[in-house]
């Protein structure tokens, strides 16, 4: 009997495959990706040597987690290409990290590499809602950042209809919405709060756009921000998650029928959580650092990689796989004001409860004498007058200072003081000096 292929848009047999099904398919692909990067990969051949490890020693999957780690900067250390494990001319495209500091980090695929990933992004979009025949508005950037051509390509292999509109030129986004009536909008939420704001000023009410789901990634945002954009687009707003190290966006996706956390594509892509200052694994359900391993990929394979993304894990839902609870933060974008631990998410969160307060904001972080001090600038609203605008800054101060117990000057700027992402939101400015 012929095996009946699924329609694209159906769900995968893997997708609900029981959890024993899922685990040994795990088992037998992390130890070919444990061969793969041990016997091709210079670094991981030296790293595991040094932690008297061997992919041999793998018999369950608990023995990952004597295995070694790999961090950013074991990447940058290996520019360009040192961290392939086939050759290059089997490489078919390259994609690089913005490069903040220092040098970019590289990823390679194969041409499998890239049959992988738009599977799995078209798993995504399915998960959040997307059928064949939608059309898809990606606004997120194209060229070597993943966002853009990840989902490009993942709404062509769904069948989906791709207006690869790329980032910027607000007022042309808003024109091709209107124009081509979109189903689906892939972007930054940062920059969908741009669009809808661009809506309004021409005079356009966005809830009546065509738009119904946006997939929202590539920055932490709230559950506050989730229900700042549904109210104002009137859509579904669906968490993406990715990163390039490990293949860039589609390696997580909440699903549009629970909205309760994101689901780890397990059958590619294997989660840790553990302890960021110890290493060590924690129990399902227990909060600390995500860490991935990857299990399929050929061009670049990655061993526990350290994302420094906060989150848990948690049993699946609408899926056989896991979740992974919505970012928090990152260990590395912690900033320490006076010995106090602050997130850019959680200051969000206590902006967005004063309504006379835009959803735009910058944390400036300055060292005048020899003691840290936190600007947070914020906008207010159109429809805001100074002095009550003035009062909601001082209000959110006070949160600030009562719920996260850090004093912060917050400093109201009329409508649009805050520069506009065209991408990712720079949500902090460190002005302290660097020696």
């Amino acid at each position: 009997m012929p095996v009946k292929t699924p329609r694209p848009g159906d769900l995968e047999p893997i997708e609900t495959a029981s959890r024993d099904a899922l685990m040994a398919l795990q088992l037998e692909r992390l130890r070919w990706s444990l061969e793969h990067a041990y016997g091709n990969v210079a670094h991981y051949r030296q790293a595991f040597d040094r932690a008297g490890v061997q992919p041999r020693d793998l018999h369950s999957l608990d023995d990952l987690a004597r295995f070694p780690f790999t961090v950013k900067a074991d990447l940058r250390q290996h520019y360009p290409f040192g961290m392939f494990a086939v050759p290059r001319e089997q490489v078919v495209r390259i994609h690089a990290s913005s490069g903040t500091t220092g040098k970019p980090t590289v990823v390679g695929y194969t041409r499998n590499d890239i049959d992988t990933w738009a599977t799995v992004m078209a798993r995504s979009i399915r998960a959040a809602g997307g059928r064949p025949g939608d059309i898809v508005h990606v606004a997120y950037g194209y060229g070597l950042f993943t966002g853009g051509l990840g989902a490009h390509y993942g709404a062509e292999r769904l069948g989906c209809t791709v207006v690869p509109m790329s980032g910027g030129q607000t007022e042309k986004q808003v024109q091709l919405i209107q124009d081509f009536r979109p189903d689906i909008i892939m972007v930054t939420p940062s920059y969908m709060l741009a669009i809808a704001e661009e809506m309004q000023r021409q005079g356009i009410d966005p809830r009546a756009s065509s738009l119904a789901i946006g997939i929202f990634g590539a920055e932490p945002w709230t559950p506050t921000m989730r229900t700042s954009i549904e109210s104002v687009m009137d859509i579904d707003a669906i968490d993406i998650y990715g990163l390039s190290e490990v293949i860039g966006p589609g390696v997580a996706q909440e699903c549009i029928e629970t909205k309760d956390g994101l689901t780890v594509w397990e059958d590619h892509f294997y989660p840790e959580i553990i302890d960021p200052d110890t290493g060590e694994v924690l129990p399902e359900g227990e909060k600390g650092e995500l860490v991935f391993t990857s299990l399929t990929k050929e061009a670049m394979p990655i061993i526990r990689y350290r994302t420094r993304d906060l989150t848990r894990l948690l049993p699946g839902t609408a899926r056989t796989m896991r979740r992974i609870e919505k970012i928090t933060g990152r260990s590395d974008d912690m900033m320490i004001i006076r010995g106090v631990n602050v997130f850019p998410t959680q200051i969000e969160e206590l902006m967005l409860r004063e309504a006379l307060l835009a959803p735009h904001y910058q944390v400036e972080i300055t060292r005048p004498r020899n003691l840290d001090e936190m600007t947070v600038l914020v906008e207010r609203t159109p429809a805001a007058g100074g002095s009550d605008a003035d009062a909601a800054g001082e209000r959110l101060a006070h949160l600030i200072k009562n719920l996260i117990g850090v004093t912060a000057a917050v400093r109201v700027l009329p409508p649009g003081g805050i520069e506009r992402s065209l991408g990712k939101a720079r949500r902090v400015v460190d002005k302290r000096p660097r020696h």
